[in-house]
């Protein structure tokens, strides 16, 4: 039994709007191209608005834009600071994936290359997601997103941070040991943590008995830059497609000073244990 084709990507050229077979949560599409007809180079806009979503396009034909948006209402300067990280399943085909801005269309992923299911990340102001469908005999095919999530590389406030510690998937304090080899679009960092606030799931993994701390990577986008060595840092994030990924990462002793003032005007958001 054949799967069909999944694609997670968009055309750049609207050649011709019309109503498919979909439905969207705003977080997530799935749509269909047996309402298209077969003569007709079709496109159509898609448009998502959530943190976290997938994409589902059976039996694609024509092309699809995706046009992808924070479930907030960011500043201009801080949707610039905004990327966005895909990962398609390992059947998906049936279409290639473009960046497309100003009518130019950047190559992101061919069909070929969906198999991997290796994470791929741009940044919003690159683009707009352009999946074109590849002409296909055999149409018991689908391209599939299995994720898109968002995350940002600019600086927190110190709001932002507030807030991190408290409902990000994982907070804690720690260092950087290293950065290991990784692709063209993140690279996994070697972490220690001494202290681990919460954790959504278990993607750090306590030393045993010699009781350094809590072990990991997280994931730093090719745009974000960390320091290694000795400055503790107060690290929290996502957690996407299983793995970790950086958010607010200020000093410790930043965090605390912060942290402390806002404990004495009872303005923070939650409360942690920081000895």
């Amino acid at each position: 039994m054949h799967r069909p084709w999944v694609t997670p990507w968009i055309t750049a050229v609207l050649l011709c709007r019309t109503v498919a077979q979909y439905s969207s949560d705003q977080c997530s599409w799935r749509g269909s191209g047996l309402s298209h007809e077969s003569h007709r180079r079709d496109v159509e806009q898609v448009y998502l608005r959530c943190s976290q979503g997938s994409l589902e396009w059976l039996y694609p034909t024509g092309a699809i834009i995706v046009n992808l948006r924070p479930n907030t209402e960011p500043s201009s300067q801080h949707m610039a600071g905004l990327h966005v990280c895909i990962k398609p399943h390992t059947y998906s085909q049936g279409s290639h994936v473009y960046l497309e801005h100003s009518g130019d269309l950047r190559m992101l992923l061919a069909e070929k290359d969906q198999a991997q299911s290796t994470v791929h990340c741009f940044s919003l102001a690159e683009g707009a997601l352009f999946v074109e469908a590849v002409p296909q005999t055999d149409i018991s095919r689908r391209s599939q997103l299995s994720n898109m999530s968002w995350f940002t590389c600019k600086p927190c406030s110190d709001e932002e941070v507030l807030m991190a510690v408290c409902t990000s998937d994982f907070a804690g304090s720690g260092i950087f040991r290293g950065v290991a080899s990784g692709t063209i679009d993140q690279s996994p960092a070697v972490v220690t943590l001494s202290r681990l606030f919460h954790q959504k799931s278990r993607v750090f993994a306590w030393g045993g008995a010699r009781g350094r701390g809590w072990a990991g990577r997280i994931n730093v986008p090719a745009q974000c830059s960390v320091h290694t060595g000795g400055d503790e840092y107060l690290l929290t994030g996502s957690v996407h497609f299983g793995e970790a990924w950086l958010g607010c990462a200020p000093r410790y002793k930043d965090f605390l000073k912060l942290y402390i003032r806002a404990q004495k005007v009872e303005t923070n958001p939650c409360e942690i244990d920081t000895d």
